[in-house]
């Protein structure tokens, strides 16, 4: 039997499963000292409320573990620490004690064990469920291994002072009663209620749709399933008198913010005149589909929004679930997204993930901004990374429908801004194309004015990512185009313009938090399980990817002699067709109302999946300039061994995209492209080229 001294030399348990309980713990009896004969065990800090989550469901006696005390210290402020000293000491008591007041309602026992009804001691509201229990466990954050916790079992079983169970189905006395099952709803119900009444569903509907379930599944099996009218009332009047501002100060509202929502913070930094401000917030829905998405799918970045309007810049990492829809699954607000910054969040969001995964890995990462450190990304989630272009065509052809009147013109200068982006024309430099372009259309001021003041400082980065990345393909770009015309919709609306709400970081937590992330909620919940279905944001069903999909292929006309334009029947109006012109590029352009708006449509989605399916269009010319970059690394082999190996794997694949390089090129399918690479493509040879697919 070890003494505290050696807790040290425990192993430390890390059980595989998403929550945990003390039977999947191997458990250690102390000797001597105040925990002398209690049950110990080391686990990752990381770890503990997956631990009192899964204590919560024991089958036989469900509980619900309160804090009954906590106390903190700071480091540094012990200069010799015990063994067994903490950084952070929280005791867990179950909810069915310590007090015991059934002899109270029954007129059974001494009384002995009764507390005031009001006053110190009393818990109002709670009396019914105190059976006098005494099952209890305290977790310590060790002071010299803060990533470690010290869980001390006191008292293991649900009894109380004679040793007998005093709830669960063990408790004869509590069969039949409400104590046979945990004591509170659980905290899936209540975010599943919550986010009912953020999306404005009516208590009467949340009552008859919460008796469906229970009678669908057979009556009531747990706590969850004697949800009241007075559960979900309380739950109402949360919601009507919640409020972003904590604090007149935004400052303090943001950290009493943080301090009651610790779970679902996994970064947090204040603004100091060193470090910038950055907070990461995670539910646990958002948690579960990250796991559920992202593992062999892929994550992508929607970054700097609202760069101009909010306090601070609102960074979203996205998921795409099966109806190709985009799914915000954390948010960062940062004032800075330099490297050493980024690497701190990336690095803790990683940790948290892995901590309820360690197998947990994307197939690819998705960013749209070509100055963030790709290594940074790779060392977090270790798969390959794309660029997406989502950002750079959205705003062309915005500003172009915008700011240029003659339709005609507006094609050709979509298709000029693609050649300058991807330097595809006018020799191997960008500005050469630049020049070109603006020679060509002088007569196009407005818009020029705004190219070179708002993109042409940022050209070269753009082509020297192209070059170094592989380009995600048009589906997944219409899906966080998508994300981005929503969550614009929700926070810039004109209900806020005039409130001062955007200069305020609790206003954007708080809207994104609640309304907002029930949004996501609700259709997620409605697509898995029927309901609701009239409820859902219609916004969900015009995703152009998703529509795509619904396009039959003979309602698509494509002449491959002629790959000027295509044309698709409109599925609404069979007597209608739209026009895409340049079909099958990065740089499509639709006659359609939608992409008349500057948004990336279903119909030129349609088109580039028939002419690549087909293989009858110009490849793309993300594609061209990346495996021309691989072609160039290949007949001038860098020294590095890991990449000369995986080059030598690769060869036997690329000699035959060669070939069919040679043969669209004899066909005048392909552009000729300038030779040099990018320095940087020897690292990136190791993530080749893919489309994301579901």
């Amino acid at each position: 039997m070890p003494r505290m001294e050696d807790i040290l030399n425990l192993p430390v348990q890390d059980p595989p499963c998403a929550e945990f309980s003390a039977s999947h713990i191997k458990w250690v009896k102390i000797e001597g000292g105040r925990q002398g004969g209690d049950d110990i065990a080391l686990v990752p800090f990381s770890r503990v409320d997956d631990f009192v989550k899964g204590e919560s469901s024991n089958v036989e006696c469900p509980a619900s573990f309160r804090i009954e005390s906590r106390r903190k210290r700071s480091e540094g402020s012990i200069s010799k620490p015990r063994v067994d000293g903490y950084l952070e000491y929280t005791l867990y008591w179950c909810s069915y004690g310590p007090e015991d007041y059934r002899d109270n309602e029954s007129g059974i026992g001494d009384g002995s064990n009764a507390k005031p009804a009001t006053g110190k001691g009393s818990r109002p509201g709670r009396r019914h469920m105190m059976r006098g229990c005494l099952c209890h466990f305290t977790v310590k954050r060790l002071y010299t291994r803060p990533f470690l916790a010290l869980i001390i079992y006191n008292q293991r079983k649900h009894v109380d002072k004679t040793g007998a169970p005093c709830h669960g189905m063990l408790d004869l006395d509590a069969v039949g009663t409400r104590a046979m099952y945990a004591p509170r709803i659980s905290e899936e119900l209540r975010q599943k209620v919550m986010s009912m009444l953020y999306v404005g569903i009516s208590l009467d509907n949340i009552i008859q749709h919460h008796t469906d379930v229970v009678q669908g599944h057979g009556g009531p099996h747990n706590r969850d399933d004697f949800l009241t009218r007075n559960d979900v009332r309380n739950m109402e009047r949360v919601v009507r008198n919640s409020s972003h501002k904590m604090h007149a100060n935004d400052d303090c509202s943001v950290k009493l913010w943080v301090q009651r929502h610790q779970k679902h913070v996994f970064f947090f930094q204040e603004n100091s005149g060193t470090n910038p401000f950055i907070l990461g917030i995670q539910t646990d829905w958002q948690l579960q589909h990250m796991l559920r998405y992202g593992h062999n799918g892929s994550v992508a970045s929607h970054s700097t929004f609202g760069l101009k309007k909010l306090k601070y810049p609102l960074c979203t990492l996205l998921v795409f679930d099966s109806s190709r829809n985009a799914i915000p699954v954390a948010w960062v607000i940062a004032s800075s997204f330099v490297s050493q910054d980024t690497h701190k969040w990336f690095g803790s969001l990683a940790e948290k993930i892995r901590t309820k995964d360690p197998g947990w890995r994307p197939n690819a990462f998705l960013v749209d901004d070509p100055s963030l450190d790709i290594s940074i990304i790779r060392e977090a989630f270790h798969c390959r990374v794309l660029l997406c272009t989502w950002r750079v065509r959205r705003a062309w052809i915005r500003s172009l429908l915008k700011k240029c009147c003659n339709i005609d013109v507006q094609r050709e200068m979509f298709k000029h801004l693609s050649w300058i982006l991807y330097s595809t024309r006018s020799g191997p430099s960008a500005v050469d194309a630049v020049e070109e372009f603006m020679q060509v259309y002088v007569d196009q001021s407005i818009f020029m004015d705004y190219f070179k003041r708002r993109w042409l400082p940022y050209i070269e980065l753009w082509n020297n990512g192209i070059r170094s990345l592989p380009v995600a393909g048009t589906e997944p770009v219409a899906a966080i185009e998508s994300y981005h015309i929503r969550l614009k919709s929700k926070l810039f609306d004109e209900q806020h313009a005039n409130s001062n709400s955007w200069a305020r970081i609790d206003w954007l937590i708080h809207t994104l938090t609640t309304a907002f992330h029930s949004l996501y909620w609700l259709d997620q919940y409605s697509l898995e399980s029927g309901y609701f279905a009239s409820l859902r944001d219609e916004s969900f069903l015009s995703n152009a990817w998703y529509q795509a999909l619904h396009i039959s292929d003979v309602d698509v006309m494509l002449d491959e002699q002629n790959l000027q334009l295509a044309k698709v029947i409109s599925q609404t109006d069979r007597s209608l067709a739209y026009t895409i012109w340049n079909p099958g590029t990065e740089f499509s352009l639709c006659d359609c109302p939608w992409s008349r708006l500057g948004n990336l449509c279903k119909h030129v989605i349609k088109v580039a999946v028939i002419c690549k399916n087909r293989q009858v269009a110009r490849p793309l010319l993300a594609t061209q300039v990346y495996r021309q970059a691989l072609l160039t690394l290949l007949q001038n082999p860098t020294d590095d061994p890991v990449v000369l190996e995986h080059a030598i794997l690769l060869a036997t694949r690329l000699q035959q995209d060669i070939k069919g390089l040679e043969d669209l090129s004899s066909n005048g399918l392909l552009q000729p492209l300038p030779p040099e690479a990018n320095p940087q493509m020897g690292e990136n040879l190791l993530f080749p080229f893919s489309l994301i697919r579901h």
